[in-house]
This record gives C-alpha cells, structure tokens and sequence, in this order.
C-alpha cells in the first residue's frame, strides 16, 4: 500500500489554524487531532480543513491557513486583531483592502466618509476603524483572493508620546 494513502491531503501533519503547533493526521481517516483545539477535517474536493466542534473552515495559501469567515464580526475581529499586531511592530496601518468575496458581508459594518474640505460633491468612501476600505480585484484576476481575507497598507509609525497633556502639579 502507498504510505501517502494513509493520510488526509494535506500529509501526515500540519498547523494548526489556531495555535500553529504541528499537529498529526490520523492514519486512514481524513482528521488531523490538535490536542489544545481538537479535531479538523480535511476536504479532499474542496482542500478545506474545517474545525468539527465549531464548523469553522480554512482554507491555505502558501502554507498558511486562512479562516472563512461567514459572519462579519470574524472578519472585523481579525482586522482589529492584525491592527493591534502592526500597531505593536512600530508601524501603522493607512489602507484595508478586503477579498471582493466579503464585500456584500461587510457592508453593513463600514462607515462611509465624505470629504467635506473639497467642496465639491465626491462619491463616499467606506472607512473601517477610521481606515480606508477597498475591495480586492475578482479572484478570477488573482487567485490569492480566493482564499485570503484582506491585506493592509502599512508605514512606519510615529512614535506615540503620552501624556496629550500636562498635568497640573
């Protein structure tokens, strides 16, 4: 029997999508067993790995995984989650761009801005958490978007120096 036949389609062992510790696929069955978060299947057809307490489904990309979100508060979660991440890196963020695939998803929960200095009448910008919001090109165009949620535009932060105010002696 050929030894690749025992194991699920991702190999003998992978990531886990939670906690990154490398965890084993059970032989001769389509599950990996993570013994912090538990177990994921493997879809041979659709090459999702999907969490069987929760449902919650990732799919990979350069291996990594990425969560597929059905809800906005997940997406708006893990956008919060990476600000606070470059935010700690020394850099901030000036752009979201968003997988087209989330656009109907999101849109109840972006702001939309209008510039009021222009003076003239421009078509308003979606914001979240204050940033500017696009949506991605078809992932016809570029198949990274087939699978990845969103990427930020990042520069190189201005040092924060606290306090705003003086205090009073």
């Amino acid at each position: 029997m050929n030894p690749g036949l025992q194991y699920p389609i991702f190999g003998p062992e992978i990531q886990c999508p939670h906690c990154q510790q490398k965890i084993p696929a059970l032989t001769l069955t389509d599950t990996y067993l993570c013994s912090r978060h538990g177990a994921f299947e493997a879809h041979p057809q659709t090459g999702d790995l999907i969490h069987l307490q929760s449902g919650r489904h990732w799919c990979r990309w350069n291996d990594e995984w990425y969560r597929q979100h059905t809800h906005p508060d997940g997406i708006r979660f893990e956008i919060h989650e990476a600000l606070d991440n470059l935010y700690t890196q020394g850099y901030r963020a000036t752009r979201v761009v968003i997988a087209k695939r989330y656009q109907i998803l999101m849109s109840s929960s972006l702001e939309e801005h209008t510039s009021w200095y222009s003076g003239q009448l421009e078509i308003p910008a979606v914001r979240l958490y204050g940033l500017p919001v696009e949506f991605s090109p078809d992932a016809s165009e570029e198949p990274c978007w087939g699978v990845i949620n969103f990427d930020l535009d990042k520069e190189p932060g201005v040092p924060v120096r606290y306090p705003y105010f003086r205090l009073l002696e």
